[in-house]
C-alpha cells in the first residue's frame, strides 16, 4: 500500500486526542462526508483511495488527507490505524452520520473497561429503524457471535490493536473481490491474540439501507462468504459454514448453492 499524505494538521500541544474519525472514500465522494462536531479532544481523516490519480478538491479544514494509491476498504482502515493520534478510532464511510451520544457513551465504556480493546455498537437507517437484528443485552465478542459486524459499528483502542500488530485483511472487503468480512476477520484476529471485545446495544450512526450485504445468496456473495469461513476457521469451516445456512434468516439458496456454498466448491 502506498499513501500520501496531505494536509496534516499538528495536533493540539495541550490536549490529548480523545477520538479520530477516519472516513473512508473515493475520489468523487470526498464532498458527501458529513462530519461530526469538531473539539480538541477529536481529529478527522480522510483517506481517499485514488488509484487511478482523478482531481478532486478537498476543502475541509482541520482535517487530515491521506490519499491511497490503491482500491479496496481494507486498505483505507489499515492507513487510518497508522495515521490515527487517537487514542480510540471510529471508523466511517462517506455516507455515514455519527450519533454524538452513542459516541460518549462508548468511550465511556472504554475509559471504566481499560482491557476492552473493540466495541461493537448499533447503526439505524435514514427511517431511524434498526439496519439489522441486533441482540437486546451486552455480551463479549466471540468469533461466533460477531460475523455480522459492520466496520461503522466499530470502535477500537488504538494502542492494543498497534501492539499486536492487528490489521484488516486485504484480501477482503469492498473494492476486491472477497467483497465482504474485513471486520469480521479483524475480530477474530484480535480476538485470537488474546484481545477483548464487547457488543454494547448502543446505537452510534446512521448508515443507507443498501451495502453490500444486500447481495445475498448471489453466486459472488456465497464465494466471498465461504472464503470468510475458511480464513477465520480453517479446517473446521464447512461445519460453521452449514450452521450459517442453518440459522440464516436472510432466506434459503437452494440445495446445490448450499453445497457449493459448504464445501467451497
Amino acid at each position: 500500500m502506498r499513501a500520501t499524505t496531505l494536509g496534516f494538521l499538528p495536533t493540539t500541544m495541550n490536549k490529548e486526542v480523545i477520538l479520530t474519525f477516519a472516513y473512508s472514500t473515493l475520489a468523487n465522494r470526498v464532498k458527501n462526508i458529513s462530519y461530526p462536531t469538531k473539539d480538541e479532544s477529536r481529529e478527522f481523516i480522510v483517506l481517499v483511495q485514488n488509484p487511478s490519480e482523478q482531481s478532486y478538491v478537498f476543502d475541509s479544514p482541520n482535517k487530515k488527507l491521506v490519499e491511497l494509491k490503491s482500491r479496496g476498504v481494507a486498505k483505507s482502515r489499515n492507513a487510518a490505524l497508522k495515521y490515527s493520534a487517537g487514542k480510540y478510532l471510529i471508523f466511517g464511510d462517506d455516507d455515514i452520520t455519527f450519533d454524538e451520544n452513542g459516541i460518549k457513551e462508548l468511550i465511556k465504556y472504554f475509559e471504566t473497561h481499560p482491557e476492552c480493546a473493540i466495541i461493537m455498537a448499533q447503526t439505524t437507517d435514514e427511517t431511524g429503524a434498526l439496519r439489522k437484528s441486533y441482540p437486546a443485552k451486552a455480551h463479549k465478542l466471540t468469533r461466533f457471535n460477531s460475523a455480522k459486524a459492520a466496520t461503522y459499528e466499530m470502535m477500537v483502542r488504538v494502542e492494543a490493536i498497534r501492539n499486536l500488530g492487528i490489521q484488516f485483511d486485504e484480501n477482503f472487503g469492498a473494492g476486491v473481490d472477497n467483497f465482504l468480512g474485513d471486520e469480521y476477520i479483524f475480530i477474530a484476529d484480535a480476538l485470537n491474540r488474546g484481545l477483548q471485545g464487547m457488543y454494547l446495544p448502543i446505537r452510534v450512526a446512521i448508515h443507507p439501507k443498501e451495502s453490500s450485504g444486500s447481495t445475498w445468496g448471489t453466486e459472488r456473495d456465497l464465494k466471498a462468504r465461504s472464503a470468510v469461513f475458511a480464513r477465520v476457521f480453517g479446517a473446521s469451516a464447512p461445519i460453521f459454514r452449514a450452521l450459517f445456512l442453518l440459522k440464516s434468516r436472510k432466506g434459503k439458496v437452494g440445495f446445490l448453492k448450499s453445497l457449493r456454498f459448504i464445501f467451497a466448491r
